[in-house]
């Protein structure tokens, strides 16, 4: 294929991106392998999963080189988002994709908004991170992201922040969340997938060398404060850009 090494520098850019925030690379990865592959389902879907399965583990591989990862809350989200994710795989071949991207929206539009609400004045340093509610809020956005083939990740990471977690131990914790889960998702395409073996091995590699960079990137030099406002703005951008293609087509 012509268009590897295009891929493969593309991929590079949005892995280092999505290691730096914890996630897997699918969130980006479905938009922009969508410029090269025409079946959402067959083809984009299944290839993205496995790239979010890699990138999200080598992301956790960098955190957890600076000890940031709080293993415990992690675990027990892997469990749920692992559990939870193959149904949406299953549902995206049987629901009107209008109605999964109305709700996307939605969910996306409302953690935006409340990411870049101010905190309060010693809001930050009181409150105490909100472990149940995040595993409650863990399944329907696992059964939600399989149904789109993006991981849980993009919608997991804000909650969690809103939830009280500090944006580094946020990031940490989704990276090992949404690694099980991916590859479970991707059971239901097993049977159906059409993934070229070698386009898919490059930029395996690709994405977990980027990936482990991002991670440690956001480990040593970015301040929490910034994670946060850079991934509102990533909301915002990346949701702009998949109405945009889903309005012009």
């Amino acid at each position: 294929m012509n268009d590897i090494p295009i891929m493969a520098a593309g991929l590079a850019v949005l892995s280092v991106a999505s290691g730096m925030l914890g996630l897997g690379v699918a969130f980006a990865a479905v938009p922009f392998l969508g410029l090269f592959m025409a079946d959402l389902v067959h083809e984009v879907q299944p290839l993205s999963l496995v790239l979010n399965g890699i990138t999200a583990l080598f992301s956790l591989f960098g955190f957890a080189k600076s000890g940031l990862v709080d293993w415990r809350p992690a675990i027990l989200l892997a469990v749920v988002t692992t559990l939870a994710a193959p149904l949406g795989a299953w549902l995206a071949q049987q629901v009107d994709a209008r109605w999964l991207w109305a709700f996307y929206f939605a969910a996306v539009a409302f953690l935006a908004w409340r990411m870049f609400l101010p905190d309060k004045p010693g809001q930050a340093a009181e409150a105490q991170p909100n472990l149940k509610l995040a595993l409650i809020l863990a399944a329907p956005i696992s059964v939600a992201a399989g149904m789109l083939g993006v991981g849980p990740g993009f919608l997991l990471l804000p909650t969690l922040i809103l939830l009280n977690y500090e944006p580094k131990h946020a990031a940490a914790i989704n990276a090992l969340a949404v690694t099980p889960p991916s590859f479970s998702a991707l059971i239901p395409h097993i049977a159906t997938a059409r993934v070229d073996p070698t386009l898919a091995g490059i930029l395996i590699v690709v994405g977990a060398a980027g990936s482990f960079l991002g991670a440690r990137l956001t480990s040593l030099y970015v301040p929490g404060k910034r994670l946060k406002q850079g991934f509102g703005v990533l909301i915002v951008v990346m949701t702009a850009y998949k109405l945009y293609q889903i309005l012009t087509h």
